[in-house]
């Protein structure tokens, strides 16, 4: 799967433009932080949201070890609420979901379609609290139960997309996105970790949408993703940092006009060190 010159289209409809997404950060991703990454990016991803009993008394774990969650009464509303918010702001929307079980992602999705938002179905959180009750990266070891969150999402109308980590011991990423894309995902968003060539292994394996995450900072992480196969990379921690979106939006937009000295510019403190989620 081969990026073109403009937006990483592979074939398919293109889920947002331009081809730069913030990705989502626990407890911070919202309709504000979203506004605020908006001149640069063509997708913004809030959450993650925990829907279901098990993933919220997991989030409520994490906040007594200090650790930011969106815990609202009501999570179904707060989406709903969240993507009202960001109805006239010139970006998609996604919003990063996890539940253990697939009919809470299915409502929510269904929320996400009616705002015309991206459902991404959280596989990839690695907090013990969340893969003990089956959430995040345990799904990756699951990979027929994270068909199924996958197929709940997509019965419900929406674009879905799955988040997903490199480096999980016994999980072969090329074979999670082949099922994925089979149950009716239409993006994979890969956290490569250390180990970025796995993006060209997810892309050559689907005719998914494929957005390379994991230390996206300049030209020269933009362009290793894209020769790697990626049709659009994400920014994690930095995504409240301007200036390092204004650099990787730049990257990408030179992307296919040789401009080897777009987003080059020199790196901004906040945009040293990627704490992975």
């Amino acid at each position: 799967m081969t990026p073109d010159d403009e937006t990483g289209d592979s074939g398919g409809d293109v889920p947002f433009d331009p081809a730069v997404a913030a990705a989502s950060l626990s407890g911070q991703a919202d309709a504000a932080w979203a506004e605020r990454a908006a001149p640069h990016v063509g997708c913004a991803f809030l959450g993650g949201v925990s829907l279901d009993p098990a993933s919220r008394a997991a989030a409520r774990d994490l906040v007594e070890r200090d650790r930011e969650e969106f815990l609202p009464e009501r999570p179904l509303a707060f989406v709903d609420a969240q993507l009202d918010a960001l109805a006239e702001a010139p970006l998609r929307a996604g919003v990063n979901l996890r539940s253990a079980t697939p009919a809470p992602i299915r409502e929510a999705a269904a929320v996400c379609t009616d705002h015309d938002a991206i459902a991404e179905v959280n596989a990839h959180c690695r907090q013990p609290e969340l893969k003990a009750v089956g959430c995040g990266e345990s799904l990756l070891q699951e990979p027929d139960r994270l068909a199924d969150h996958v197929a709940a999402a997509a019965d419900a109308g929406a674009t879905v997309s799955v988040k997903v980590r490199t480096e999980v011991p016994g999980v072969d990423l090329a074979d999670v996105a082949r099922t994925v894309e089979r149950a009716g995902a239409d993006l994979v968003h890969v956290d490569a970790m250390d180990s970025e060539a796995v993006v060209a292994d997810v892309a050559n394996a689907t005719d998914l949408f494929v957005v390379a995450n994991n230390e996206v900072r300049d030209r020269e992480s933009v362009r290793e993703y894209l020769e790697y196969g990626a049709d659009a990379v994400s920014v994690g921690r930095p995504s409240d940092d301007p200036r390092v979106l204004s650099r990787v939006a730049a990257a990408v937009a030179s992307a296919g006009d040789g401009d080897e000295s777009a987003g080059d510019e020199t790196e901004s403190p906040s945009a040293a060190g990627e704490v992975r989620q």
